[in-house]
Order: structure tokens, then C-alpha cells, then sequence
């Protein structure tokens, strides 16, 4: 027995061990994917290579923490369909490569790392907390990628030899600033990016405090924006944002035409180098124009499969109508549409601008309603502004609200501004473009999972599948206006069951009831006269009848009435039985005065003889004639019946006090 007892503890004690080896590994699985994702979000604008190894050990984490931890489940994001088919394309179209091993590699090299983010991203963010932690990452990198940026404009960099500027369009120009990217261009878009977030949260933000330092922070962007010298990214950011302005806010139109004029104010190049698009004066502009003619030609020649992914650049030798023959590498079309439809084909390209413009929709239709209190402050003018400025408010927390809702919007705008790069420039051929691209739309999807589910809000959302949403809107508001409507019957049930219980229970009795009970009653207590026979109806039996089934309230409520009826009985044979037992003897001693004995009241006491007269005059007996005996009792009987009958009345009247008091009780 001993023995079976020691098994047992130790099993117990094992059993123990292993679940708390278990929850240490999914603590360490949770910690390795995000930690691993942070990095990424930190690393990725400053050293692609590490942002990749950081993607690395947050997959093998994310991999972990799905093997140890069976409450993880996978969760599909709302544009999962066109990614799958993207990629399903894409893998297809190294089948029309001209090198098929080096497509094959480019391909499961960047697609690989594109799936990889947007799974990273997609299952671990789940909460609205993590994207504080998130954004406090992306914002360092971006402080850095800016300081960097100064850093080049202030000490100089020539970039005459490396042919990113029409030396003889531009003879002056000799900084652009790249800061960690390979390009201004590629700077560029990544500055649009960060400065549509920054504008979403300051939006949304409602603290003037961090107003101020998202607004200081829009400024250095916007100048460093300025130091690149890309135009069509200089004019993506004026045209987004003043096109929120003039739908939205008129304020955000003014400021925007107040900084722009500003910048051209301060470096006069920049307004030669913004409007010199709408001329032909740089090269650049014609090559465009040709770089696009070539890629038509290469969609109509291979419209589904395309020329192979990553291909462009060894197949536009044969598609050459502009350089011809010029020793000069062409590795995209400086467009996005027409490269990824030329590479991948026609249906592989619709596959990923069904992602691309989905993420964008969703994203600006995603919305988080504020709290009651929230929302009242909003609709005081310069609610947040007349309280006193301390800048020991920046250290507080975020309101979800404001982080949730800034970060949609902002989203939302940093994906349209890569769609408007894309006219002119092809930002995704950069790796670590389409890596934050990614991310975006990762983070996009999780937003929309943290969005509070509204019936009355669901109809105007809109996503990839628009039939499907409302149909299943419309299903959601019929079984919830189904449920209303049992509910209100169940209640209407309820309340006309207790009415019909109370009615039963404390009802008055009508009045041929009390008649019949009054006449039971008193034919029950009353004693017929000697020589008087009763009515025939008082003790003839009544005549049986048939019984029909009765409701169990209705029988309920007469099991009340007979108790009542029962007690009031009780109460009056116990009171007539006091009033005998105190007067017998007076009864006998009237009978040679039985009017005057019925003409008393019940409660007044026989008149008494002095005691001298009763001593003068001692009694003498007398006869009694039989008949006048008769017709005296039959006096004193119809006296007492009288006494009766008040009484019972009296009782009758208590008796129906008592019934108020109990009903009033219950």
C-alpha cells in the first residue's frame, strides 16, 4: 500500500514537472517570434541583411510556439486568397524564364521573404498593446534613417558619378541625400511611408503635446524629403495630403500649401528640379516613356505567364527601341503595374493588386469608435488645448483609440502613396520596399481583427468579398432581431401568466359565492328549534354533476378560498361558543320576558332584580302552559339567530381586512 502511495506521488510530481516545462516553452516560443519581430521592424530601414535574420528567428519562434502551445491557432487575415494566388503565379511564371535558375532563385529568395513578414506579422500582433511596442521600433529607425540623411546633406556627398541626376539638365545639383537606402528614390517612397503614419497618429491624437512632436517630426521628414530630390515622390506626398485636406479638413489643404511654399523659398532647386516633370528638359522623363513602350510590347507578346519572374532585365535587350544596344543595365520599367504584369503575366499581376488595393481600402475603412467621454471631448472646440502643456504627458500611454485608429489611417495612406510612386518609379523591386510593403499589409489585416464587430457599421465596410460581407451582415441581423422578437414574446408570456396567477389568487368572491358560503356557514352552525323541522334545500343533498377538468390555477385558487371560508368558520363557532358557555343560565331565567329579551342588543346583559325585592318577594312556582312554553323558545331561537347572523357579519367584515392585509403583503 505504501508502496501504490509512493507511485503515485511521484507520478503526480512528474506530471507536474512536465506542465511547467511546457508553459516555460511557450514562454520562450512567444518570446523568440516577437522579439524577433521587433527586430525586424527596427533593422529592416537600416540593415536588410540582419532585418532577414531577425525574420529568420521569428519564424522558427512563431514555428515553436504553434508546436508547444495548442491555444495558438493560424488565423487567416482577409486578403489570404490573392497573397496565395500571387504567390501560386508567380512560382508558375519561372517556368517562361529564359534562365529558369536564376528566376527560381530570385523568386523563392524574395517571395519566400515576403510570405515569410506577412506571417511573422499577421500571427503575432493580436493585441492592441503590441503595436505600441511595434511603433516605438519603427520610429527610432526612422529618427536614425533622418539624422543620417542630415548628416549627408551637411557634409556633402557628390553624386555627379553616380548617374542619378542629369549633370547637364542640373549642373548645380550635387546632393541627394540616400541616407541607408541605395537610392533617393528608394529614400524617398520610404519617407512618404513614414510621413502618412505620422500624419495618421496625429490625426487621431488628441493630446496637444504629441500633436506637437508628430508635427515636428512630419517637418524633418518633409525636409529631408526635400534633400532627396525626387519629384514624383515629392509630389505623391503634396497630392495625398492635400487631397485629405480637401475632403476632410481644409486645415491640413493650408498647411501643406504653407510648407511647400516654404521649401521652395528656401532651395530654389527644388522648385526647378518639381516642375522640370511636366517638361522634357530631363532625360530621365523620355527614358520612362520608352522603358514603358517596351514593357507593353513584352505583355502583349507573353500576357499570361509573362517573361519569367525577375527576367525583365535579361529579356528588355530584345524590346530595346530607345538605347539600342548602349551599355547600360535596364532591371525594371519604372512601373509597378506594367513590371509585375510583364514578369508574372496578366492574371498574376490582377492576384496582386486585388491585394494591394484591397489592403488599402480595408485600412481606411476600418474604424475604432471612441469612448463616450472621448467622443464629447471631440465635439468641445479645443477641448485638449486649454488645459495647461506639460510635456511629462508624452511619457504617458496611448489611448487605444488614438493608436488604432491613427495607424489604419496612416496605413491606409502610406500603401496608397507606394500606388501613386508606382506610376513613375518601381519601389518594390527594392527588397526591403516590399518587405515593409508586406509588413503594411500584415499589419492592416491585424487591425482589422481589433476592430470592434458593429451590425449597424458592417454593411459600410468593404473588402474582396462584398457579397459574402453582406451576406453575412444580413444573416447576423436577422437571427439578432429573431432572438429580440422570442425574447419580448417570452416576456409577454410571463407577464400575462402572473396576471392571470394574481387575479386567481387574491380576486374578490362574487357575490352569489359569499351568499352560498354565508348560507353553508350558518347552516352548519345554526340548531334547529325543537319541533321545527329545516327547508327541504337546507338538507336535501345537491345533485351530482359531472366533473370536467379544471385549470390548475382556477383549482389552486379554490383550494385559497376553502381554507379562507374554513377559518372564518372556525373563528365564528369559536366565538358563539364563548357567548353560550358566559349566558346559560340567563336564557332560562327570561323566559317570562322573552320580548324584552329579544328586543336587547346582542351586547347589552340581562336586567337583574334588586336583592330586597328578591328577598321581599321569594319565588313561587308557576305553570307553564305547553303552548306559551312553545311559542317562547321559538322567540329566544329567532333572537339568537339574529345575535348570529351580526356576528357572522362583524367576522365577515375582519375577516375581509385580513384578506386586503395579506394581499397587500404579498
Amino acid at each position: 500500500m505504501k508502496r501504490n502511495k509512493t507511485s503515485e506521488t511521484g507520478a503526480h510530481i512528474r506530471e507536474k514537472r512536465r506542465a511547467l516545462a511546457h508553459d516555460r516553452w511557450k514562454r520562450r516560443a512567444t518570446a523568440i517570434a516577437w522579439y524577433g519581430l521587433l527586430a525586424e521592424v527596427f533593422f529592416l530601414p537600416l540593415s536588410p541583411s540582419v532585418a532577414t535574420v531577425a525574420l529568420l528567428v521569428g519564424i522558427a519562434g512563431t514555428a515553436l510556439r504553434f508546436y508547444v502551445d495548442k491555444e495558438f491557432h493560424f488565423r487567416h487575415l482577409r486578403f489570404d486568397v490573392p497573397a496565395v494566388l500571387f504567390v501560386a503565379v508567380s512560382g508558375l511564371s519561372v517556368l517562361s524564364s529564359p534562365d529558369r535558375g536564376f528566376s527560381f532563385y530570385n523568386y523563392y529568395n524574395l517571395v519566400g521573404v515576403y510570405v515569410l513578414t506577412y506571417l511573422l506579422i499577421g500571427q503575432n500582433v493580436r493585441e492592441p498593446g503590441q503595436m505600441k511596442s511595434i511603433l516605438r521600433m519603427a520610429c527610432a529607425a526612422a529618427v536614425i534613417v533622418l539624422l543620417y540623411g542630415y548628416y549627408q546633406f551637411l557634409f556633402g556627398i557628390d553624386i555627379s558619378s553616380m548617374k542619378w541626376v542629369d549633370g547637364d539638365a542640373f549642373p548645380e545639383l550635387r546632393k541627394r541625400v540616400f541616407s541607408t537606402w541605395e537610392n533617393p528614390n528608394i529614400l524617398a517612397g520610404y519617407l512618404d511611408i513614414i510621413i502618412c503614419l505620422a500624419f495618421g497618429l496625429f490625426m487621431k491624437c488628441r493630446d496637444r503635446e504629441r500633436r506637437i512632436l508628430l508635427g515636428a517630426f512630419m517637418i524633418a521628414a518633409a525636409a529631408c524629403l526635400a534633400m532627396t530630390y525626387a519629384r514624383g515622390a515629392c509630389l505623391v506626398i503634396a497630392v495625398i495630403l492635400a487631397g485629405y485636406g480637401v475632403l476632410r479638413d481644409r486645415r491640413v489643404l493650408v498647411a501643406c500649401i504653407l510648407v511647400v511654399a516654404i521649401l521652395f523659398v528656401l532651395d530654389p532647386m527644388l522648385y526647378e528640379r518639381i516642375t522640370s516633370v511636366f517638361t522634357k528638359v530631363d532625360t530621365s522623363t523620355e527614358m520612362r516613356l520608352a522603358f514603358w513602350e517596351s514593357t507593353v510590347a513584352m505583355i502583349q507578346d507573353h500576357p499570361f505567364l509573362g517573361i519569367g519572374w525577375g527576367a525583365y532585365w535579361m529579356v528588355y535587350p530584345e524590346y530595346d527601341f530607345y538605347l539600342q544596344g548602349a551599355n547600360v543595365l535596364i532591371v525594371h520599367a519604372h512601373n509597378i503595374y506594367l513590371n509585375y504584369m510583364a514578369e508574372i503575366g496578366i492574371p498574376g499581376a490582377v492576384a496582386f493588386f486585388w491585394f494591394f488595393f484591397g489592403t488599402i481600402i480595408m485600412a481606411l475603412r476600418t474604424h475604432f469608435p471612441a469612448d463616450a467621454g472621448d467622443a464629447a471631448e471631440e465635439m468641445t472646440p479645443f477641448g485638449k488645448y486649454r488645459a495647461p502643456f506639460r510635456w511629462d504627458r508624452l511619457w504617458h500611454d496611448w489611448k487605444e483609440y488614438d493608436i488604432l485608429a491613427g495607424l489604419s489611417l496612416g496605413i491606409g495612406l502610406a500603401v496608397l502613396s507606394v500606388a501613386l510612386n508606382g506610376l513613375t518609379d518601381d519601389l518594390l523591386f527594392n527588397i526591403p520596399s516590399s518587405m515593409l510593403l508586406w509588413m503594411l499589409a500584415a499589419l492592416a489585416g491585424a487591425l482589422s481583427y481589433m476592430c470592434p464587430e458593429k451590425v449597424d457599421t458592417a454593411e459600410n465596410e468593404t473588402s474582396g468579398n462584398d457579397f459574402l460581407k453582406k451576406f453575412q451582415v444580413t444573416v447576423r441581423k436577422g437571427a439578432k432581431d429573431a432572438k429580440d422578437a422570442a425574447m419580448d414574446a417570452k416576456d409577454k408570456v410571463q407577464d400575462s401568466v402572473q396576471d392571470k396567477v394574481h387575479g386567481m389568487l387574491y380576486r374578490e368572491l362574487p357575490a352569489d359565492a359569499d351568499a352560498s358560503d354565508k348560507d353553508k356557514a350558518e347552516a352548519s352552525t345554526a340548531k334547529p328549534a325543537p319541533g321545527k323541522e329545516a327547508p327541504s334545500g337546507d338538507t336535501a343533498p345537491a345533485a351530482e354533476q359531472p366533473v370536467t377538468p379544471r385549470d390548475p390555477m382556477d383549482e389552486l385558487a379554490e383550494e385559497v378560498r376553502k381554507a379562507l371560508l374554513q377559518r372564518k368558520q372556525e373563528e365564528e363557532a369559536a366565538a358563539k361558543a364563548a357567548e353560550e358557555a358566559a349566558k346559560p343560565a340567563e336564557q332560562a331565567a327570561e323566559t317570562a320576558e322573552p320580548v324584552e329579551a329579544t328586543e336587547a342588543a346582542p351586547d347589552d346583559k340581562p336586567q337583574k332584580q334588586e336583592p330586597a325585592e328578591q328577598s321581599a318577594k321569594p319565588a313561587e312556582p308557576q305553570e307553564v302552559d305547553p303552548s306559551a312554553a312553545k311559542d317562547t323558545d321559538e322567540v329566544n331561537e329567532a333572537a339568537e339567530e339574529k345575535n348570529a347572523e351580526k356576528k357572522v357579519e362583524k367576522e365577515a367584515g375582519s375577516h375581509e381586512e385580513t384578506k386586503r392585509d395579506i394581499k397587500g403583503d404579498d
